[in-house]
């Protein structure tokens, strides 16, 4: 099974009395909730996983090849998210559940320091972020972000974040730190400005403007941000004038470039956000129904109109064109195994990067 390494050793704690998790957790799993209004309606099943660094499939379209997650599902609740398709793996669906039943890996920490430790470990790019925000809501009180980055700082290996959360701002000083002696890429999530469409389709996030404040706040600390500017959702945000304000507001934050993504819906997103659609716009519903045919991709030339109009605003705003300075480290002795060494770091991709899931400024592409 594709979710093995989230079982428990048969040593480790049972289910907490009453509750119950799901199937492919079943034994061992601790089952929390929290009756603090920022957790409320919001379940945890608390999990040591065996591994933590998960190798990207060779046929993936990401620019990556290792992730480290510390949580499955996320309360962000984006009703786009195309992770949503991960949780029928654990036997829980991807709409409610999804948003709603977290796995959280306690130890995802102690693992990586291990396996990042470990004579077989080439030092590569560690990419997170990209299946679900390690700084949704659960960071807050888990805690797990500080350990993980701490274990790839002291390797000296080089790494990248993606978020929509501002609580990456608690985490500043480590990021600084790691980035004085490796790479650090920092991509902050931000689609679109519009406060009404927020609410609506990204609710348990931060607000646009506190994650173009963390980006400006990383910058300023001597981290350049980009921002992965998605998803742009068609009818909704991809009029000249909502991508002429996403964009103004970018440069604002001084963002070290921005790269579009028109929305793209996988089985478990599909569903999920065509339902919404159908409750909040529904006139909109046989548009999106031919504009993705039976696809997860907007057609290819759609998506060039979209990509050429950010490119020709981003260039006007002139983000990236201004000088960031560039971190100077040094590159830990390889092993005599060659373990350890750190990857290349990535090219800038500019303004605007490629039409690519996360090809992106310090994702390995």
């Amino acid at each position: 099974m594709r979710w093995d390494n989230l079982r428990l050793a048969a040593t480790e704690q049972a289910v907490a009395a009453g509750a119950s998790a799901p199937s492919l957790l079943a034994r061992g799993a601790v089952t929390r909730a929290f009756d603090t209004p920022g957790f409320t309606g919001l379940t945890f099943y608390e999990i040591h996983a065996r591994s933590v660094l998960n190798r990207v499939p060779p046929a993936s379209r990401m620019a990556f090849r290792w992730t480290v997650n510390p949580y499955r599902g996320c309360s962000h609740a984006c009703r786009y998210c195309f992770a949503r398709s991960t949780h029928a793996y654990l036997d829980l669906d991807t709409g409610r559940d999804f948003d709603t039943r977290i796995v959280v890996k306690v130890n995802v920490a102690e693992r990586l320091r291990a396996e990042l430790a470990a004579p077989r470990w080439r030092g590569e790019h560690v990419a997170m972020g990209t299946n679900v925000d390690p700084y949704q809501r659960a960071e807050g009180r888990y805690r797990l972000m500080p350990g993980v980055l701490a274990a790839l700082r002291d390797a000296r290996n080089p790494f990248s974040v993606l978020t929509k959360g501002s609580l990456i701002l608690r985490d500043l000083d480590l990021l600084a730190a790691a980035a004085e002696v490796t790479q650090v890429g920092v991509v902050l999530s931000v689609g679109f400005v519009d406060d009404e469409l927020w609410r609506l389709v990204e609710p348990g996030t931060p607000h646009p403007r506190r994650r173009l404040e963390a980006c400006a706040a990383l910058g300023e600390r001597g981290i350049p941000a980009g921002v992965l500017m998605a998803p742009i959702l068609p009818y909704l945000t991809d009029s000249p004038a909502a991508l002429a304000r996403a964009v103004e507001q970018i440069a604002q934050a001084g963002a070290s470039s921005v790269t579009p993504l028109v929305l793209h819906l996988r089985p478990g997103a599909r569903e999920w956000y065509l339902d919404w659609l159908a409750e909040h716009h529904p006139a909109l519903v046989a548009a999106y129904r031919r504009l993705y045919g039976s696809g997860a991709y907007a057609p290819r030339a759609y998506r060039d109109r979209i990509a050429a109009q950010v490119r020709e605003l981003a260039e006007r705003a002139g983000i990236g064109a201004a000088a960031h300075r560039v971190r100077r480290f040094a590159a830990p002795a390889p092993r005599p195994d060659g373990a350890g060494r750190p990857a290349a770091p990535a090219e800038s991709a500019g303004p605007v990067g490629r039409d690519e899931q996360l090809a992106l400024p310090g994702f390995g592409g």
